[in-house]
């Protein structure tokens, strides 16, 4: 008997962990793919999650591979050129990503996004704006991180407003520490923006820096986040 309720508790047990990946794969996730920093739209989609980035890819465009399935090569007929030096980068809310599309698993509520441009001359870029309010709400791989807002002088009320946004618990004026481990957003006078970096350390899924500047922009980007998609950072904001 005792044998058979230890069998019964091993079951449960994994059945409670099949579950749980389960829900971590419900949802929809958003497939985008662009030309030139996020300036040409061509294709967009909901996935389920679950799929891996490239299957969720193929749902929203044609796509042709390379080097055993492993490198996108051509979206929409638009190929990776080494004489033009141009190619299809990849991210994950926000993220460079730092595997191939066939190994990263989408969730729920990601945002997958490809987008064709020059590498000529170009630095890496490890982080962009253009899928604000992630990657606060979903991280990266499924690890979301805590949530931190710092603002200005005058400035709670926007503060307030986007760390609704971005699910913070922590709100404060600027200078008050922050979680080493948090994703940070800031609020800032100045000239209407949004720019995003790497809060610390260099790899997809490391806390972030995102730079809220101006009042109004502030509160517009809180009523709308929509308002920076598929951009890479928003450094003067033209209201357009």
């Amino acid at each position: 008997m005792n044998g058979l309720c230890r069998s019964l508790c091993l079951i449960l047990l994994v059945a409670a962990g099949l579950a749980g990946c389960g829900q971590a794969e419900r949802g929809k996730a958003r497939v985008w793919v662009t030309r030139d920093r996020g300036a040409t739209a061509l294709e967009q989609g909901s996935v389920p999650g679950g799929l891996t980035a490239l299957q969720g890819l193929y749902r929203v465009a044609q796509v042709e591979t390379g080097y055993g399935g492993a490198f996108v090569t051509k979206i929409d007929g638009v190929a990776s050129s080494r004489l033009h030096q141009r190619d299809w980068f990849f991210f994950v809310n926000g993220y460079e990503a730092d595997r191939g599309a066939a190994s990263y698993r989408l969730r729920g509520g990601d945002v997958e996004w490809w987008d064709y441009r020059s590498w000529s001359g170009s630095e890496r870029v490890p982080v962009v704006a253009g899928a604000f309010p992630e990657p606060f709400l979903h991280g990266y791989d499924g690890k979301p991180r805590a949530a931190a807002v710092r603002f200005g002088r005058g400035l709670r009320a926007e503060a307030k407003a986007l760390a609704r946004v971005v699910r913070a618990r922590s709100l404060a004026p600027i200078g008050r520490p922050v979680a080493p481990a948090a994703n940070l957003l800031v609020v800032l006078a100045g000239r209407p923006g949004l720019v995003a970096r790497l809060r610390s350390g260099e790899k997809a899924g490391d806390p972030v820096r995102f730079a809220v500047s101006g009042r109004s922009f502030a509160r517009e980007l809180a009523r709308d986040p929509a308002l920076v998609r598929q951009r890479y950072q928003v450094a003067e904001w033209s209201g357009s």
